[in-house]
């Protein structure tokens, strides 16, 4: 099993961005996603989760501002980010059962 994420980096508050993960080595489209994250001393988060259906759920901390999709053809899943904040500011993983990505950086700051 293979997570590779992308899509991380720098951007001001109130901006967006869009994490990508691409999965390999599993049957992807029956597959429940999630993406959680780590920010610097504090432990892991959960902010998003998608069925192999397509339902999704997030916590009250994201709602409204992250949106997790999916690809079945592509075998790869999504996070857009919009209105991101500087408590945003995290190490973001992708994950699949007990398998973990190696993570990408995203840093909200002016």
């Amino acid at each position: 099993v293979q997570l590779v994420e992308s899509g991380g980096g720098l951007v001001q508050p109130g901006g967006s961005l869009r994490l990508s993960c691409a999965a390999s080595g599993f049957t992807f489209r029956t597959s429940t996603m999630t993406w959680a994250r780590q920010a610097p001393g504090k432990g892991l988060e959960w902010v998003a989760a998608i069925s192999s259906d397509g339902s999704t759920w997030y916590p009250d901390l994201v709602k409204g501002r992250f949106t997790i999709s999916r690809d079945n053809a592509r075998n790869t899943v999504y996070l857009q980010m919009d209105s991101l904040k500087a408590d945003d500011t995290a190490i973001y993983y992708c994950n699949h059962d007990q398998y973990w990505g190696q993570g990408t950086q995203v840093t909200v700051s002016s």
